[in-house]
């Protein structure tokens, strides 16, 4: 048996126990009973500490360094394990294991905060969970930048400074944009209560015309709707509103983007490193082409529009073309995840800046709320009326995730220069998408990206599936387009 074939062997098991831990997650956002919160605080870490020994176990080592890659897929496979194996071996295995503890805890603390509208019941535990990430980025980054070290866990290659030249490009654009549209009258809005039962009947249609494979997946009900799962086991949640059924169809059709990728990667790469997505960033690319460019075109809300007259008879809107401007109504806002396609990076650039600097010290914990507040008002002219649609709105930084949101706004960079090649692959697709048919499509992205996994680096990733390297015209170029047909600019 050769050094490789012992570490894919040995590496498959971790892989295996990695999804374990990740179904505890599911379990927690989706059915856990509220009283088990201490107990799978200790599940996590006890989790955290098998797995962090694994990672950094000795025969890795030498097998790294005895292992002869046959072909690409193996060079692969090695560059992986040998980038999470020297990252992990700078971390102390009590740190890890206090980690997973502290943010499995935390996360339920920001929950009932957020319901009490408490900020001030969630900040101690929020200073012990970025204390913490300091601490492990310190010991990752070495003589390099800490939020670099964050971000890389999401996103390898990237760089704050990198991303900062990227989104300063973005920015001006969007607020022009922003600006022109607001000065313009707003299409008709949804009004009315739309039942649940039928919200999630339409949610499961959706699901199924974005290709997700429920004989490997199923549907949940969460919170902050999430994909979880790899390979086989791939699962989905989403939420519904009375008042507002637009936000569990798309954030079903985001997170099937994302559940058909981990179900699209080849088989062969399954509890390998190639059998997940290669970066959040390029996971993010998959929902939200799947959620905007598809689900929010016209042609596609044509064929909703009727598959919602069949569930909730005359709702009030008159027409497909009305609808389509329905759909991509611009308007106020203070949620990240219900903002329209203009001003949605807006909201994730004002996440990047201050997580930035609660990493560096800059900005200290206690003082987030105000410069949370500030900084909203800054950039959407109003004032945020409650914690829950501010500084409390997502999970993420109670569970630790710093250096996660930029990759939103890179997968939807991503997003938009995949649409410029798959609109030049497939030139029928408007007419597909006019009758639900979704299958050219979400077929071009599974041969040309999905398929691979973590073969390349996110990076070439993009670049293999378009031919060109990535960058933020393409986003820009049809949010200007599409949104200037609808308001008439």
């Amino acid at each position: 048996m050769t050094a490789y074939t012992e570490l894919m062997q040995f590496q498959r098991e971790t892989e295996a126990l990695g999804q374990i831990a990740g179904r505890l997650g599911w379990d927690q956002e989706t059915m856990m009973p509220d009283g088990a919160t201490p107990q799978r605080a200790e599940e996590h870490g006890a989790m955290a500490n098998i797995l962090h020994a694994r990672r950094i176990d000795p025969r890795v080592g030498d097998w790294l360094a005895a292992a002869k890659p046959a072909d690409d897929v193996a060079k692969a496979n090695l560059r992986h394990i040998k980038r999470d194996f020297e990252r992990t071996a700078k971390v102390p295995a009590a740190l890890a294991a206090e980690l997973a503890k502290t943010t499995s805890l935390a996360h339920r603390v920001w929950a009932q905060a957020r319901a009490d509208e408490d900020v001030a019941a969630f900040l101690p535990m929020l200073q012990k969970v970025v204390d913490l990430r300091r601490e492990e980025a310190a010991a990752v980054a070495g003589n390099t930048d800490t939020y670099d070290a964050l971000l890389d866990d999401y996103e390898p290659g990237a760089t704050g400074e990198s991303l900062s030249t990227m989104f300063a490009a973005l920015r001006p654009r969007l607020v022009a944009l922003r600006a022109a549209i607001l000065d313009r009258p707003a299409p008709q809005a949804l009004s009315g209560a739309f039942d649940e039962a039928a919200q999630l009947a339409i949610s499961e249609k959706l699901a199924l015309a974005f290709g997700y494979n429920v004989d490997h997946g199923r549907i949940d009900k969460a919170v902050h709707p999430f994909s979880s799962g790899s390979g086989l086991d791939v699962r989905i949640t989403t939420r519904t509103n009375a008042a507002d059924p637009f936000n569990c169809f798309y954030s079903t059709i985001h997170e099937v983007g994302h559940a058909a990728y981990e179900q699209g990667i080849d088989e062969a790469h399954l509890l390998t490193p190639l059998g997940r997505g290669v970066s959040m960033g390029v996971h993010e690319s998959q929902s939200r082409i799947y959620e905007n460019q598809l689900g929010r075109s016209r042609a596609f809300t044509g064929w909703l529009y009727g598959q919602m007259r069949d569930q909730f008879g005359d709702f009030g809107i008159a027409g497909e073309d009305a609808f389509f401007a329905t759909v991509n109504r611009v308007s106020d806002g203070f949620i990240r995840t219900e903002a329209d396609e203009v001003q949605y990076n807006l909201h994730v650039l004002l996440r990047f800046d201050l997580e930035r600097a609660l990493m560096s010290g800059d900005l200290a914990v206690n003082d987030l709320e105000a410069a949370w507040n500030d900084r909203f008002a800054a950039d959407f002219g109003y004032a945020v009326d409650r914690p829950s649609n501010g500084v409390l709105q997502d999970v993420h930084w109670s569970e630790g995730l710093f250096g996660y949101f930029p990759t939103y706004t890179l997968g939807n960079v991503y997003a938009g220069c995949l649409h410029v090649a798959l609109r030049e692959a497939v030139p029928e697709l408007d007419g597909d998408l006019a009758r639900g048919d979704t299958s050219k499509a979400t077929g071009w992205l599974r041969e040309n990206l999905q398929q691979f996994g973590g073969l390349r680096t996110p990076v070439e990733t993009i670049a293999h599936a378009t031919g060109t390297s990535p960058d933020e015209e393409p986003l820009l170029d049809y949010l200007e387009d599409k949104f200037g047909g609808i308001y008439g600019l």
